[in-house]
Order: C-alpha cells, then sequence, then structure tokens
C-alpha cells in the first residue's frame, strides 16, 4: 500500500460561525450530504456539526487533488462514524469516480475539535 493523496485543513470555528449566522438556511444543504442534513437537524450543536463536516471533507477534496470545481461538490462526501466514534468518509458521484480512478482502497481521516481551530487530516491509499 501507499499515499496516493493527502489533505489537511484548519479552520477558525469563529468563521463557520459567521457564515452560519447569516447563511443558516443555505450553507448546511451546500455541505451536507441529505443523511448528515437529517443528522444536523437533530444535533445539540450544529456549527459544531457543520464545522467538522466542512473541514473533513476540504481536506478530502485537497487529498483527491480536485478542490470543489469541476462537478465536485461537499455533499458528495459523507461522514459517518464508527461503533466507537471514528470518522468514516464515504464518496459519491464524480468524487466517487475521481477515487476509483486513483485506485483508493483505503481513506484515513483523522479530526480534532478544539475551542478555537478545527483541524482535520485526510489520507487516501491503494
Amino acid at each position: 500500500m501507499s499515499i496516493i493523496g493527502l489533505g489537511i485543513d484548519i479552520i477558525e470555528n469563529i468563521r463557520i460561525t459567521k457564515i452560519y449566522n447569516k447563511f443558516s438556511h443555505r450553507l448546511p444543504k451546500r455541505i451536507l450530504s441529505k443523511i448528515e442534513f437529517d443528522q444536523y437537524q437533530n444535533c445539540k450543536h450544529p456549527v459544531k456539526f457543520l464545522t467538522k463536516c466542512f473541514v473533513i471533507k476540504e481536506a478530502a477534496v485537497k487529498a483527491l487533488g480536485t478542490g470543489i470545481n469541476n462537478g465536485i461538490t461537499f455533499n458528495q462526501f459523507e461522514i459517518t462514524n464508527n461503533e466507537v466514534g471514528k470518522p468514516l468518509l464515504k464518496l459519491f458521484n464524480k468524487a466517487h469516480n475521481i477515487a476509483q480512478l486513483l485506485g483508493v482502497r483505503y481513506i484515513h481521516i483523522t479530526l480534532t475539535h478544539e475551542r478555537l481551530y478545527t483541524c482535520s487530516v485526510v489520507i487516501l491509499e491503494n
């Protein structure tokens, strides 16, 4: 196995808070998959949830080497958790197709959420 993609993202939590306060009706639909949107509607800390999703997905598009453009959107990435809370990432549509072309077999994610910042690293392996 070898690393075929690496992405990292860090964001000031206040940035997402400000965007959320201004665009709370549009932001979740731009970032979240349908399943994530259902979770978001029932969560106690919606801004923290959006921040986590945003930073993981931003790191993922960097690992793919695409960024958010040319048909790649944040809702083509879906974050779930395993039974002990480890984040897992599923890809759909064009993001999934690009991952297949690159030979991605494993996706590793790490996430840290502190008072001021949230950071994620995504590693793609074949």
